[in-house]
């Protein structure tokens, strides 16, 4: 099932552009079913792309239709703290407001912020373990100022390792979001899904996703980050 779409229902494009329309069809029905990775999540992945490229309307059609197919508060909380980190706090904020209007009364204003404390030498080594070298951009943050190395970890351990869709969607959720944002980044997540377990199939629905919000060109990007 395709599910309602503007684009789709355009009249001035159905007479003007009738085969663009009957691709977009076709890409949407890769994402708006149930395959290698489920509807709702990719639902979550187009939601948070949209959201960092300022489409709310978009945003919250997405995030509404996530919660149709089962997307959880928890799940959909998700993006926030993913958009944290990849995209910093104007993204994360958005989506904020996009996730209340959508799952209201779910946060609690009250929630004491956790005291968090890194041991020494901690964020060095995830930082090789991950990557299995030391990016020069984390060995400089270590060597010059360190509690920003320590900073760069935590917010790092928070998205991949601290929501509740786990590393291996959190992973894909981000390849989505750097490919609709023609990164070449995204070749870091695609490499990370892998190791977090995510087929070629799964990466590419993910890449995917990033279509509705950018365009041919974000497949593009994410395919050659698959090749890189």
């Amino acid at each position: 099932m395709v599910w309602d779409n503007a684009l789709l229902s355009a009249p001035l494009l159905r007479a003007i552009a009738p085969k663009s329309l009957a691709g977009y069809a076709r890409f949407r029905e890769a994402t708006d079913k149930d395959g290698a990775l489920p509807a709702r999540l990719k639902a979550l992945y187009i939601s948070v792309a949209a959201t960092m490229k300022g489409y709310e309307a978009m945003a919250r059609r997405e995030l509404s239709r996530g919660r149709a197919l089962g997307l959880t508060f928890k799940e959909a909380a998700s993006g926030a703290a993913i958009l944290c980190s990849v995209r910093g706090e104007g993204a994360a904020l958005r989506f904020l407001s996009v996730l209340e209007a959508e799952y209201p009364d779910r946060s609690d204003p009250s929630t004491p912020a956790p005291e968090i404390i890194v041991a020494e030498n901690e964020a060095r080594d995830n930082f090789l373990a991950y990557f299995n070298t030391m990016p020069p951009s984390l060995d400089k943050l270590l060597d010059l100022v360190p509690i920003a190395a320590d900073a760069y970890y935590l917010m790092r351990q928070g998205t991949l390792g601290g929501t509740t869709i786990g590393q291996k969607y959190a992973e894909m959720l981000l390849v989505a979001v750097l490919a609709a944002d023609y990164s070449p980044l995204a070749s870091v997540h695609i490499n990370g899904a892998r190791k977090a377990g995510a087929s070629e199939t799964e990466i590419c629905e993910a890449v995917l996703c990033s279509v509705p919000v950018s365009g041919l060109s974000g497949w593009v990007v994410g395919a050659n980050a698959m090749d890189a």
